[in-house]
């Protein structure tokens, strides 16, 4: 069997989204090694049979000299494993990862998650991002996108065409996320809204469509989960503990086990700019809770528009406001049926099982460059 050498930005991320495909890829008989930042989940991969190599950087930003440093650790690990694949996530593995599996003649996958900030909102950056992006996937065995908005983005810009595969996400695990029944709302509607705490996510409008809801009805509450991006935490960090002290927010921080607080809401709350393919709101329809998301590529087609959610402008705190007055104004079987068709239609088209097969698939397909 194979030696794959797996490069990404994040092992919390990697655990939480993609062990079920770690622990296949072993059970088939490959051995793994994951080149990823040090943080608590290292461990836990470590646990499944993998070899952790700590490889530090910085996951945003593009200070040239720092991802050229980059670039050469990967090259090392390259001549070091002599691994027979490279599975790359995430920006930075995919662009320089990608770079030296190509310089190199190594087979490798790249999975394009999301495009990121910098190739959403044209600039420089971005026209300096899609040449790189074309150089390092353009000898990729395939190139696995999130979502067909993703994919049409890349290839109009000559990337990754004839070698692009539709993944659903990264899937989620029916049987780890089980439908919990829909609590009871004697004590009012719970929206919570999981994020890591940056602009793109929609703080900034959920924070202010919770305070206009707490304004206009007495049986809502607002719980927020989810860290402090560093690089904003001193813009949102003061006005959170103020409208916790103001009693219009609970918020909970980072949360490990986020099932357990999907459980104890009725409605989950996903304003983002930009997705992949949203986990947050497929663990949400997974647990049986509708949801209200922006309009976008990676959030849509995780629910059915009316049946199990409700889809919102994004950028726009009174377009989400009026997400979360149609949805108040449902009784509470029908958010509760709104639920239960989310589940269904995960069960259908999300299972994380489809996500194994296309890897082993890949995997399989030996053809040259």
């Amino acid at each position: 069997m194979s030696k794959i050498l797996i490069l990404t930005n994040s092992a919390e991320g990697l655990y939480l989204f993609r062990k079920e495909l770690l622990c296949a890829l072993r059970s088939d008989g490959h051995t793994l090694a994951v080149s990823v930042p040090d943080d608590n989940y290292c461990e836990k991969i470590e646990a499944l049979g993998c070899r952790v190599l700590v490889t530090d950087f910085e996951r945003r930003g593009m200070n040239p000299l720092k991802d050229l440093q980059l670039a050469g650790k990967y090259w090392s690990l390259l001549h070091s494993e002599q691994p027979d694949w490279v599975f790359a996530y995430t920006i930075k593995p995919n662009i320089y990862g990608g770079a030296v599996c190509r310089l190199g003649r190594v087979p490798y996958i790249c999975n394009i998650t999301g495009l990121g900030t910098a190739l959403e909102n044209p600039g420089l950056l971005g026209r300096v991002l899609l040449v790189m992006y074309r150089y390092a996937v353009g000898r990729a065995r395939c190139v696995f996108f999130q979502n067909e908005k993703n994919r049409g983005f890349m290839k109009e810009h000559g990337i990754a065409r004839g070698r692009d595969r539709l993944l659903p996400g990264s899937g989620v695990n029916l049987t780890e996320h089980a439908y919990t029944e829909y609590p009871s709302e004697q004590g009012g509607i719970v929206f919570l809204a999981v994020m890591r705490i940056m602009r793109d996510k929609g703080i900034g409008e959920y924070l202010e469509a919770a305070r206009t809801m707490k304004k206009r009805h007495d049986n809502v509450a607002f719980w927020l989960a989810g860290a402090y991006e560093e690089e904003s935490r001193g813009q949102y960090e003061p006005l959170i503990r103020k409208l916790e002290g103001d009693g219009v927010i609970r918020y909970l921080g980072h949360v490990d086990n986020v099932g357990e607080v999907m459980a104890q809401s009725h409605v989950i709350v996903h304003p983002s700019y930009h997705e992949g393919l949203s986990n947050v709101l497929l663990e949400a329809a997974a647990c049986g809770r509708p949801v209200l998301a922006g309009s976008i590529s990676g959030c849509v087609e995780t629910f059915s528009e009316g049946r199990s959610g409700l889809s919102f402008d994004i950028k726009s705190t009174d377009a989400l406001l009026g997400a979360m007055e149609r949805i108040c104004a449902l009784s509470c079987e029908e958010r509760r049926s709104m639920g239960r068709a989310g589940r269904a239609w995960v069960e259908a088209h999300f299972d994380r099982e489809l996500i194994i097969e296309a890897y082993r698939s890949a995997i399989k397909d030996r053809s040259s460059y």
